[in-house]
């Protein structure tokens, strides 16, 4: 009689599985290296020609249904657990596999880059490139799967969408949040090599890949810089960064997916479109400051007032300074019951966390304004 596997068999089953899907990859990154010359490298242009291999044929393929096949019936907050924990997963082997290219040797290459030719890279330096190739790959999808699972419309192929895509996905312009949270979700252990590995300066303001592909290389260079870095110290590196991506990635959209839902609700159950347009902005400009969830609110509030009720407001779009007087005189020719209104109003002042006492006087202006005892 044959025995039933054990669970350690059975991990071991699932290791071996995952090592040849990294090695496969790696094999195919290692060919993408060989593409590239030593100027791609110096430049960073090497992550504008990874972005564009990585995600052209995979979003092709990689959407809702796809991961409704896969995990039918489960929540999206259960599957982005499963492809952040197999990313991660993916990138500890992907660390042992590199591991041997990081000596002394390797930064010494690194150092002499300027001194190659053109067209040829150091072996070394190829062997180090299909390590932060692998990850910056990794990452990238990793994001794109969360935010298809999350229902957040990106198209890859749109400068600002693929841009938005590359921020989350290194955790470029949040870096200083980041690594407050790296000391709770790492080991002690790592968390000073963490900590390095996201110090310096933060990545926010120059939209341009080869740029993004610089900051990659020079936090890899930052990695295998220090001392006796060794396979299990790459394992765990390569593991938690990713963790922390995706991490970090999750909650961007899983909270704009948050702010969908309420647009969604909003533009569903209004009988006044135009109108909550205007009180909605009305509010998010009551403090005078707009908060990111308040920009990202309005942003989806236009497009599916829009899309649903066919209205677009030229107007309002022209206004710099709302007037709170006209918006009153707008509710007043309103005829019939403007609960709707005020509803919206309070989603929108709650959309980004406790109410200010700007908005809660605008609240309750609207509230006498739209009762019509």
């Amino acid at each position: 009689m044959t025995e039933a596997p054990t669970a350690a068999t059975e991990a071991d089953a699932t290791e071996e599985a995952d090592r040849e899907v990294v090695e496969n990859e790696r094999a195919e990154l290692k060919e993408f290296i060989k593409g590239l010359s030593a100027d791609d490298i110096k430049s960073g242009n090497w992550f504008a020609k990874l972005s564009a291999q990585a995600m052209k044929s995979y979003t092709d393929k990689v959407n809702w249904q796809y991961f409704q096949e896969r995990y039918e019936g489960v929540p999206a907050d259960a599957i982005v657990d499963q492809r952040v924990k197999l990313a991660a997963r993916y990138a500890a082997l992907e660390g042992g596999l590199s591991a041997g290219a990081y000596s002394a040797a390797v930064i010494a290459t690194l150092g002499s880059l300027g001194g190659a030719s053109s067209a040829t890279v150091p072996a070394a330096v190829a062997t180090m490139m299909i390590d932060v190739a692998y990850i910056s790959r990794l990452q990238l999808r990793l994001a794109y799967d969360i935010s298809v699972l999350y229902r957040v419309p990106l198209d890859p192929s749109d400068p600002e969408d693929m841009w938005k895509l590359i921020r989350v996905a290194f955790t470029i312009k949040s870096g200083e949040a980041v690594r407050e949270g790296v000391t709770k979700a790492v080991p002690a252990l790592v968390r000073p090599v963490i900590k390095r590995f996201y110090s310096g300066g933060v990545l926010s303001a120059a939209k341009t890949l080869p740029v993004v592909g610089k900051y990659l290389l020079q936090r890899n260079v930052i990695k295998i810089g220090i001392p006796l870095v060794g396979v299990p110290l790459a394992v765990v590196l390569n593991r938690y960064t990713t963790l922390l991506a995706g991490r970090h990635a999750q909650a961007v959209f899983r909270n704009e997916a948050r702010v969908i839902e309420i647009a969604e609700g909003m533009s569903r159950r209004t009988r006044h479109p135009r109108l909550m347009l205007w009180v909605a902005w009305l509010v998010i400009r009551a403090d005078t400051k707009i908060a990111d969830d308040e920009a990202l609110l309005m942003r989806h509030l236009v497009r599916l007032v829009r899309e649903r009720h066919q209205v677009v407001d030229d107007e309002l779009a022209q206004v710099v300074d709302i007037d709170r007087t006209e918006v009153w005189q707008r509710i007043a020719a309103e005829q019939g019951d403007l609960s709707d209104i005020c509803d919206a109003a309070e989603r929108v002042a709650a959309v980004d966390g406790d109410i200010t006492p700007s908005e809660k006087a605008v609240l309750s202006e609207l509230r006498d304004l739209c009762s019509r005892d």
